[in-house]
């Protein structure tokens, strides 16, 4: 297949309690809230997208946060960790800061050239942060709690785990673009284009560990970078060519989007870049008031009156949703 993936746009994840979500991602994490919006299939629960001060694909992290959601199950035929790229030599500044923030961590290990730090968010999703030699050019965003020497810099990586890794393998090579990078153990690295952080995906072939469950804790779905619509489209038409199972293009308002599972499990999307984020707000006030896609504000008071109250950390977003 001729089309390529440029890297991660980003991955989704189930939460719980939002209020809590938004503190950990906002407060513990220094991320920006760049869009407060709904579950489009489900508008009764939120949307909240994590990323970099605009929001640029690569950098982000989205939650589907439902009050009282049962717990998922980490196992294979999911995306098990999502990695974020931070400065080389910062690991041991995040150590003390999640400890005292009251996340327990792991120590501190080395995989090639890298330095990784996992350690779960409050509801048990897995993830890790990465040190590297070969630095990462992506701008922070930069609070008070987290300065811009130590702040994450957007997504390094994700891990997806499978039982075989043969026909996942495929997947991300003939459909995805990406290439085989390199084996360490049970562990295949893939990389699209020149790789380097937010460009990578872990294979991680674990065939004794239980089937995962998607729920509270667990990643949904990882999306890859599509540069347009008219590309989006020629490649949608390229894998319903080679008989994959996927669905129309859908209007997510802030990009364009078709999903599809790998043979291994994990529901895999390709994104559009554009339009972005400041399309229905401007750049300084991303995240700070509820957006709605126009289908679903003729709705508007009855979503808002379902939806929890959510205060948005002052440092962050000093506005009340």
């Amino acid at each position: 297949m001729s089309f390529k993936t440029s890297g991660l746009h980003h991955v989704t994840a189930i939460g719980g309690d939002p209020q809590r979500n938004a503190d950990f991602y906002l407060r513990t994490l220094g991320l920006r809230l760049v869009k407060t919006t709904v579950n489009f299939d489900d508008p009764g629960t939120y949307h909240l997208y994590y990323g970099d001060e605009s929001g640029k694909p690569g950098t982000l992290l989205t939650f589907f946060p439902w009050r009282d959601a049962p717990s998922g199950r980490i196992g294979t035929g999911q995306a098990t960790t999502t990695s974020f790229s931070v400065p080389e030599h910062s690991l041991g500044w995040w150590k003390q800061h999640l400890e005292v923030s009251g996340v327990t961590t792991s120590e501190v290990t080395s995989r090639d050239e890298e330095e990784v730090l996992t350690f779960r968010d409050p509801d048990g999703l897995q993830l890790a942060l990465v040190a590297h030699q070969q630095g990462d050019p992506r701008d922070p965003w930069d609070t008070a709690l987290v300065p811009g020497e130590h702040a994450i810099r957007g997504l390094h990586s994700v891990t997806m785990s499978v039982s075989r890794e043969d026909a996942t393998a495929g997947t991300l090579t003939e459909d995805l673009g990406l290439t085989f990078s390199e084996q360490d153990s049970n562990r295949f690295r893939f990389t699209a284009g020149d790789g380097g952080p937010g460009a990578m995906v872990d294979v991680l072939v674990t065939p004794d560990a239980p089937k995962g469950l998607v729920a509270a804790g667990t990643v949904h779905h990882v999306a890859w970078r599509a540069p347009d619509e008219e590309t989006q489209v020629g490649w949608r038409e390229a894998l319903v060519d080679c008989g994959v199972g996927v669905t129309s293009i859908l209007d997510r308002q802030y990009f364009r989007s078709i999903y599809f599972r790998e043979p291994g499990g994990t529901l895999l999307e390709i994104a559009t870049d554009q339009p972005g984020f400041s399309i229905d707000e401007p750049l300084l006030e991303l995240g700070r008031a509820l957006k709605l896609p126009p289908w679903l504000e003729p709705n508007r008071e009855q979503i808002e009156a379902t939806l929890p109250k959510l205060d948005l950390p002052s440092e962050n977003n000093p506005v009340r949703v």
